[in-house]
């Protein structure tokens, strides 16, 4: 008996925290129409390929965080913090580099 009333609690804190558990909606590879891609990985980090108004294409790596709709990139220069938006499938990021370039993306979701 002892051993059933283990194996029910066991099953039931199982889907508990299954249930509770909800992947970054941004991990993954979003691309948009110009070539500017961004690659969100599991630990955090990230890669880039971001193309200018002028078409120039930069490439980043690097760590990011995710405070609520606020999203920041570290990069070799320092920081690029921006809000995000995700309406379905379509992620919109302003991004600014260095150089106060800045670039508004609408990336789509391209792969997991």
């Amino acid at each position: 008996m002892k051993k059933l009333k283990i194996f029910f609690i066991t099953a039931i804190l199982t889907l508990v925290f299954a249930g509770c558990y909800s992947p970054n909606p941004l991990y993954g590879k979003w691309s948009d129409n110009f070539g500017s891609t961004i690659n969100f990985f599991p630990d955090n980090t990230y890669s880039a390929s971001i193309v200018s108004s002028a078409g120039v294409k930069e490439e980043y790596d690097g760590n990011f965080s995710v405070i609520e709709n606020v999203i920041s990139f570290s990069t070799e220069d320092g920081n690029v913090v921006t809000e995000w938006d995700l309406r379905g499938s379509i992620l919109y990021i302003t991004w600014s580099d260095s150089n106060k370039q800045t670039v508004q993306l609408s990336l789509f979701h391209v792969s997991k």
